[in-house]
């Protein structure tokens, strides 16, 4: 099949999505509400400036790059995007697609690979939300239980020395925007032995037992437990208590987070209650579901029966992609004529609950807790396939197709190299990712089958004005046209 038609592809309008409309109505009167409800305290300056940045992502006014046709003249107006890391659902999605992307391409080898998913008790969740260092070392002792179970495993077989490998996504909310801090981890399954030739060589080993499962869980719980006991976090069945971190230095953000993550209400006339849930008990207790290879230990739970064999790429890539996924999608958000917000639930959880629905405040709750500080990397890397390992070059090129490995952008060239060889690089542009996530052409001109080439990058806010009042009327702008429409008008301004 054909890749799709470009004339089925249309620009997001991001002014008329639920989700924009709701923060743009309701973010200053939720910030003021957050600082009374601490005291005058505001919200840390990065949650504030992430939902000001995505108030100005994918609208024309703010800048956009000038695409046109060569052939027809077609053009094509691309806003800027805000590239925020908390909760945009455009910059989420084009952030998933292109990680997933080097994920297969460039990190994975092709051997099976099986995914293990770590929750931990309510109360480390709050302190991991916050104390990113904490949450490394969480990950730190996780990755050692895994990978050393492989490496015992292994020795079981005659294999000495075998080493494997985990790649893991932090992801920081629930299926119900809840603030839930937990550890999605891809694990090679098998080790690598380097044989006496110098050769290295994979060895698939047997799926883990539901009684390993569990062996698993609480040694990664005594361990995290011992950890805590270290870091002066006192423990006890599962839970921790000791010094808040989030409340010295945002008492607004702690409140936030804290009923985030219990599903509660923090601002407002129903302060203290819980999320309206639609096809459910709403008193219903919550029921830990059942099933092979999942263990649930004083708060900790980790389930590991998702697994992806070496031939399926396709199937890895999905798998990827769930893990990078983005909090928030737009098509899941419904605006009821009372004003609040529906959030269509992906599957019904165990309860029945099928919809939550959330007062404008209420959603903007959720979205200020699961935004991830500045300046810290959410996908991390263990064991062989760690950046500094030793046998990280040779792991990563396992079974790729000759010509289709990756070379890092300092690697020195020699006499000797093939210069022709292809090298992917290191940024997937826009087009290629809407080609590889979607089967979309977004540079074949819909009109006469051309290809669309960038002419301009606009930014000066006079030149915005003036390109965009020649393309609509105020009232088109507010209703916008589809591109092949406006590119008839923006022929009459190709001069500016």
């Amino acid at each position: 099949m054909p890749l799709g038609i470009a004339a089925e592809y249309r620009p997001r309008n991001a002014e008329h999505g639920v989700l924009y409309r709701v923060i743009d109505e309701h973010l200053e009167t939720f910030l003021d509400a957050a600082a009374h409800h601490a005291d005058g305290s505001r919200l840390p300056a990065f949650v504030e400036q992430e939902f000001r940045d995505f108030l100005a992502c994918g609208v024309l006014e703010r800048g956009f790059a000038r695409l046109r046709c060569g052939e027809c003249a077609f053009e094509r107006l691309v806003p800027f995007s805000c590239k925020g890391r908390g909760f945009c659902p455009s910059c989420g999605g084009r952030r998933m697609t292109e990680c997933a992307a080097r994920l297969v391409d460039d990190v994975l080898p092709r051997v099976p690979v099986r995914q293990w998913v770590l929750s931990v008790p309510h109360r480390l969740r709050y302190l991991l939300a916050w104390d990113h260092s904490l949450s490394r070392a969480v990950l730190g002792v996780y990755a050692r239980v895994l990978l050393g179970f492989h490496r015992q495993r292994a020795r079981r077989h005659g294999l000495r020395d075998g080493r494997s490998g985990c790649v893991t996504v932090i992801q920081r909310f629930g299926g119900g925007l809840n603030l839930n801090v937990h550890f999605h981890t891809l694990v090679l399954e098998g080790v690598f032995v380097e044989g006496a030739d110098g050769a290295l060589r994979f060895w698939a080993l047997p799926p883990p037992t539901d009684d390993e499962v569990g062996i698993l869980l609480a040694a990664i719980a005594a361990r995290v437990e011992r950890l805590l006991r270290r870091r002066d976090f006192a423990s006890g069945e599962g839970d921790v208590s000791g010094p808040d971190p989030i409340a010295e230095e945002s008492p607004a953000l702690a409140g936030i987070s804290g009923a985030a993550i219990q599903g509660r209400i923090a601002l407002g006339h129903r302060a203290g209650r819980r999320v309206w849930r639609v096809g459910s008990d709403p008193e219903a207790a919550w029921v830990v579901s059942g099933g092979p290879r999942h263990a649930h230990i004083a708060g900790f739970d980790l389930h590991a029966n998702v697994a992806v064999p070496a031939a399926d790429r396709a199937r890895l890539e999905q798998l990827c992609r769930y893990l990078l996924r983005p909090a928030v999608a737009q098509d899941r958000l419904r605006l009821l004529d009372d004003g609040r917000v529906v959030l269509t639930l992906k599957t019904a959880w165990t309860d029945g609950t099928q919809h939550l629905v959330f007062e404008p405040l209420e959603l903007l709750e959720r979205l200020a807790a699961i935004t991830p500080r500045p300046r810290i990397n959410l996908v991390l890397y263990h064991g062989v396939l760690a950046p500094h390992a030793r046998w990280h070059a040779r792991v990563v090129a396992l079974g790729a197709p000759a010509g289709d490995v990756p070379v890092a952008a300092s690697s020195p060239v020699s006499a000797g190299d093939d210069v022709t060889a292809p090298v992917r690089p290191r940024y997937w542009a826009w087009a290629d990712l809407m080609r590889r996530a979607f089967e979309i052409d977004v540079l074949a001109c819909p009109r006469c089958g051309g290809r669309l080439r960038l002419i301009a990058i606009i930014e000066d806010p006079r030149v915005i004005e003036a390109i965009l009042s020649r393309l609509t009327s105020a009232a088109e702008r507010a209703d916008r046209a589809p591109p092949s429409v406006l590119s008839q008008q923006a022929r009459s301004c190709r001069g500016l």
